[in-house]
This record gives structure tokens, sequence and C-alpha cells, in this order.
């Protein structure tokens, strides 16, 4: 008995596959992608904050602390989720994830709802960066999915790549 082979293909090649030689499913994005993406997130977030928020609170008069129950850390946090929710829901990738070739889908193939995203990107998103190690369940499950995926049936793959497993 042959152990399957499994190939990564572009998705235009890989459907011009016979469906008899390969069985084509999502090539999920691992820990590492996921990681440097939202490293990338955090940067343009951050930027969008300064360039939103600094001018305003500057310009208003009002003080800039950085403590989250002050205004200045309430709407720096409203405007992190905003970017979150807003980019995910428009079309199911942030800056990064844009930047990196990766995406949020469900599993069903069904778009993405608003309730979907809300709590994926909302609050999971805050759980899981108060809980840092929930952010390591990526790496440990078969279709790299996160605590927020995982309960929301979603997953990140790379957008226009499958995973053939073939038979040798």
């Amino acid at each position: 008995m042959t152990e399957p082979r499994v190939f990564y293909y572009r998705q235009a090649a890989a459907e011009k596959m016979p469906a008899s030689e390969a069985i084509p499913k999502p090539y999920f994005a691992g820990f590492w992608i996921r990681f440097f993406a939202y490293i990338i997130d955090l940067i343009a977030a951050g930027s969008i904050q300064v360039i939103l928020l600094t001018p305003l609170f500057t310009g208003v008069g009002l003080p800039k602390h950085s403590s989250l129950f002050s205004l200045y850390g309430l709407a720096s946090a409203l405007l992190f989720l905003a970017y979150f929710i807003v980019f995910t829901k428009l079309g199911g990738q942030t800056l990064g994830k844009m930047l990196l070739g990766i995406k949020v889908i469900r599993l069903d193939r069904k778009p993405l709802t608003f309730s979907n995203v809300l709590f994926r990107e909302g609050l999971l998103r805050y759980l899981q960066k108060v809980i840092l190690p929930l952010y390591l369940v990526v790496a440990f499950t078969p279709q790299k999915q996160s605590i927020a995926d995982l309960l929301e049936n979603t997953t990140v793959v790379h957008v226009g790549y499958l995973e053939l497993e073939t038979k040798a």
C-alpha cells in the first residue's frame, strides 16, 4: 500500500488535475505566517491611530494618556478593534493578511457574517491578547485554527493555493 503524498498547487493548476488523481482541500495558514500578518497589522493599526487620534486629541486639547481607562485609551482600543472587524468583514483580510496572501474563510464556504467577524475579531481577539498562550492552539490543530476559529467555524488559508493529496 502506498502512502499518499501531499503537494501544494496554485488553484488554477489544481483545478485542471483529474479528480481521480488528487483530492483538493484548502491550504491552511499556520502559526508563523499568521503571527507575521498580526505584526504587520499592529503596525498598520498603530499608524492609523497616530494619524487619526493624535491630531484630533491635540487639536481639541484632550490629554493623550495611554491608560485603557482614559478617553485616548478607549478611542485607541475601539479603533484597533474596528480595524480588524471592518477589514475582515469587507474581504476576509486585514492589511497584514493581504500582504502575506492569507485570508479568513468559513469552513462551510459561506460568506463571513457580521456576527462571525464581530465575535472572532472583537471578543475573541481581545481574549487571546489577554491570554497569549491561546494563540499557540493554531500550531496544534489539523486545520490550523485558533480558539476563535474553532468557536466560529472559520480558519485562515493561503489565497490561490490548494493542498492536493495524491496517490504515489
